[in-house]
């Protein structure tokens, strides 16, 4: 018995043995021919791996386990190198904190000299933090009603008094009532405080960042990633019975909704609120731009900025979510972007989602936008059932320094603020966010970089401008022109206020007021005053119009530039001679969506450094200028309410056309607004719409 059980018990040890000797290292060719196939391939498929197991003598089971394995490793490797690199940040942000509290203890007010600031300041400042984390809250918790009871929830209770959210502050003087009276403000006075942070309003509330992604996130944000990605592939290779093409429209393409909704089919979708409108459009054109080089910048929230100044107002990259390879193919990341058009009438549409990068061939990109889950931007902006859907491009390289740019635009929108008639059809109809707009907008800047690029070979011209002069003053032109459609942003740290037109004006003025202190900008407080007219005349009409110098001297909106900009720059009795140092600078763009004429004033020392290709980044500019768009329409109420004269036919050709000026009240930041500056950009204004309405004949 002794005997049997110790035979018992060998044969377990030796299946143990046996058991253990199936497990065995990789040899080092194996390892290297694994790692260098995994450098360029890490998710390789089921054809992928059987060559492998073929070449290395391995199962297919091995290869897809060890695979596995290194992805694993990989992440972890990163995922240490980000708490590393976090870490120190933290250590960095902490020591930072440090020291300016113990700078705090020892503040002089620059202005009187009186003592440090109180500690009631920081008891404030706690309560206002509070105050926005209870209002955070509640946008919350009213979202999820919201989307329980199907229908908005209002947050302000019954009997509760509207606060007031203008931001425009004014301090009138004993010398300006008849301006005062003239331009019916009527009513008590405002003190400029609201510049040091306007009020917000139940349309736009401030911005709070986004809660950190979780672990728990990040696979369901891979995998609806990836979905948006097939589904863009498809939308942007899709047919006849998806699209349908616009009348006249050059090509342009909107989505058939039912189809869509048909082939696209997802669990829980089958309702849509008929409060939601879907906009959808695809588009596609010839740039002058590799496709590797668009993808970077696709993923650069910088340079998509730079490239979409007209559209996009505001981005920037919440969380790296996967780094791929050179930080493109493989790439997801978490981005937040306010979208305008450039009128103080429409506030901005502010979206949180995910962009996915894939390089799917050799030459060939494909980009996916989607929104994330909508609790997530509760924390964002407002709408919180608007959301971008599948959206995105694919770039096909075409050899020849060009690429081919397939563009896919899809929005369900909720219009919490009503649209006015002036862009109602620009809005609705998708033509202000559509493909078509960020394809044009795309071919302009492409062909910008191009230009910049050829100039490397360039000699001095007749006038002996220099081929670094002419970059210089490219970047000069595109700098004016990015703050220039910064400057027109009804967002919630640029708010507008209607100014009532005095008696026998139809033209609507706003105005915003705000300080600046930023590199490139004319230190002190700037006004901004625009309105939006439409025109019974051709867009292109338009801007050829208003860019010919020779027809463009029925409107002397150039002279009147440069001299308002020296009114308030420079003294009174130094007019005269600061006139003569002015020159002005004209950027102008167009294309079917849309046309742009940017001015702006710069002394005579600036020119020159900028025709010497010097840096121009430290020139002050202060742009104004003019933007059009293109629409046709039967007898439409024009800006300030005054009806064109178009007859009651077909549509006729017109254009909505934004008129906005920029003037430096003074360089003193703390200096109070007087009603005579309202009254003389208002007047600049109106003189401006009602000379261009009489030299187009359409007054």
């Amino acid at each position: 018995m002794d005997f049997g059980d110790d035979q018992e018990g060998g044969s377990e040890s030796q299946q143990q043995q046996q058991r253990r000797k199936r497990y065995h290292r990789h040899t080092p060719r194996q390892i290297q021919t694994l790692e260098a196939m995994f450098k360029e391939c890490p998710h390789p498929d089921e054809n992928q791996r059987a060559q492998l197991s073929r070449e290395l003598g391995l199962e297919a089971r091995q290869i897809k386990f060890w695979f596995q394995n290194r992805r694993t490793q990989m992440k972890a490797q990163h995922e240490r190198a980000d708490n590393c690199f976090l870490r120190a940040e933290n250590d960095k942000i902490r020591c930072e904190n440090i020291a300016m509290r113990e700078a705090l203890k020892n503040v002089i007010c620059p202005t009187c000299g009186g003592p440090p600031v109180a500690e009631d300041y920081f008891d404030e400042q706690k309560l206002r933090m509070e105050n926005a984390r209870l209002k955070e809250e509640l946008d919350r918790v009213a979202s999820l009603t919201s989307k329980f009871l199907g229908r908005p929830y209002t947050q302000m209770p019954q009997g509760m008094p509207q606060m007031s959210t203008s931001s425009l502050d004014l301090s009138m003087g004993g010398g300006h009532h008849h301006h005062h009276q003239g331009l019916g403000l009527g009513g008590p006075n405002l003190d400029l405080d609201l510049l040091s942070g306007a009020a917000s309003s139940s349309e736009m509330p401030q911005f709070h960042l986004p809660p950190p992604v979780t672990e728990m996130e990040r696979p369901a944000m891979a995998g609806m990633a990836t979905r948006a990605m097939d589904e863009v592939i498809r939308l942007a290779q899709a047919g006849d019975h998806v699209w349908v093409k616009i009348p006249g429209g050059d090509g342009r393409e909107i989505l058939n909704v039912e189809t869509y909704d048909n082939i696209f089919s997802k669990p829980g979708s089958s309702f849509r609120a008929t409060d939601l409108r879907v906009e959808g459009s695809r588009d596609s054109a010839l740039v002058c731009m590799t496709a590797d080089a668009l993808a970077d910048v696709f993923m650069d929230t910088s340079n998509w900025m730079e490239f979409f100044p007209s559209i996009v107002c505001n981005a920037r990259t919440v969380e790296v979510l996967v780094n791929g390879i050179n930080g493109r193919s493989e790439s997801l990341i978490l981005m937040y972007e306010e979208l305008h058009i450039m009128t103080p009438v429409l506030p901005t549409r502010g979206l949180s989602f995910l962009r996915y990068c894939r390089q799917i061939d050799q030459g060939l990109w494909a980009i996916a936008d989607v929104s994330v889950d909508m609790q997530r931007d509760v924390h964002f902006v407002a709408p919180p059932r608007s959301r971008r859907l599948p959206s995105g491009c694919l770039i096909a390289d075409m050899s020849n320094g060009y690429s081919k740019v397939t563009w896919v635009e899809h929005m369900e929108m909720e219009d919490k603020v009503s649209i006015g008639p002036l862009f109602r059809d620009i809005v609705q109809t998708g033509a202000a966010f559509g493909a078509h707009r960020w394809v044009g907008a795309l071919q302009r800047a492409c062909e910008r970089c191009a230009s910049l690029s050829s100039l490397g070979g360039m000699h001095a011209d007749i006038a002996g401008v220099t081929a670094e002069g002419r970059r210089s003053m490219m970047k000069l032109s595109q700098r004016m022109v990015s703050s220039f459609c910064a400057s027109m942003t009804a967002s919630q740290h640029h708010q507008w206020t209607h100014m009532p037109g005095a008696a026998g004006n139809d033209v609507c003025v706003r105005v915003s007021l705000h300080r600046n202190g930023d590199p490139g900008q004319p230190n002190g407080v700037v006004l901004s005053a625009a309105t939006s007219v439409w025109l019974p005349v051709a867009s292109d009409h338009v801007f050829a119009f208003v860019r010919d110098e020779s027809t463009r001297s029925q409107v002397p909106v150039i002279s009147l530039l440069a001299t308002m900009y020296t009114v308030h720059t420079y003294s009174r009795d130094g007019l005269q001679s600061s006139q003569n140092s002015m020159l002005v600078v004209q950027e102008s763009c167009t294309d079917a969506s849309g046309s742009l004429v940017v001015y702006s004033p710069i002394d005579i020392p600036a020119a020159n450094v900028v025709m010497s290709g010097e840096d121009p980044s430290g020139i002050p500019l202060l742009p104004s200028g003019f933007s059009i768009w293109p629409d046709s329409r039967s007898g439409v109420v024009g800006g300030g309410g005054a009806s064109t004269s178009a007859g009651a036919g077909g549509p006729l050709a017109g254009s909505v056309v934004t008129v906005a000026f920029q003037i430096l009240v003074s360089s003193l930041p703390s200096s109070k607004l007087n009603a005579e500056s309202i009254a003389t950009v208002s007047d600049l204004i109106n003189n401006t719409v009602r000379n261009l309405r009489n030299a187009l004949n359409c007054g």
